[in-house]
């Protein structure tokens, strides 16, 4: 299963408000370039938040998230297709995030409790 998000200027602002994450390089882009990257970063906790995302949607009301982890890898940039994949085995979830040009930036994995009597 995957979910693809592409992270615009105004989500990582909205993004910043509601997190309290207003380093430079998430919305000032002159900033952002004399650290070296191409344009504005997206929030590394935002990309846990899509993968949180596919975890859930997937899961649905079939049971409940137990525990959720995520390793940053790589940077992810504003206006580009961030690609959340999800590896189901049981209850294991084995997840990552991949960038626009197929790189994975973004590792996760998460356990989940199904109901009592609902198929996996």
């Amino acid at each position: 299963m995957k979910l693809e998000v592409t992270p615009d200027l105004r989500q990582l602002v909205e993004y910043a408000g509601a997190s309290g994450d207003f380093y430079d390089m998430h919305y000032d882009l002159d900033f952002a370039r004399t650290l070296g990257h191409p344009d504005l970063a997206v929030h590394g906790l935002l990309k846990a938040a899509f993968l949180g995302r596919l975890v859930t949607d997937w899961l649905g009301d079939r049971g409940q998230l137990v525990w959720f982890e995520v390793s940053y890898r790589g940077m992810d940039f504003r206006d580009q297709p961030f690609t959340c994949h999800l590896e189901a085995d049981g209850t294991a979830v084995e997840l990552y995030g991949e960038s626009a040009d197929g790189r994975r930036t973004t590792l996760g994995r998460a356990e989940v409790a199904f109901h009592t009597g609902v198929d996996t």
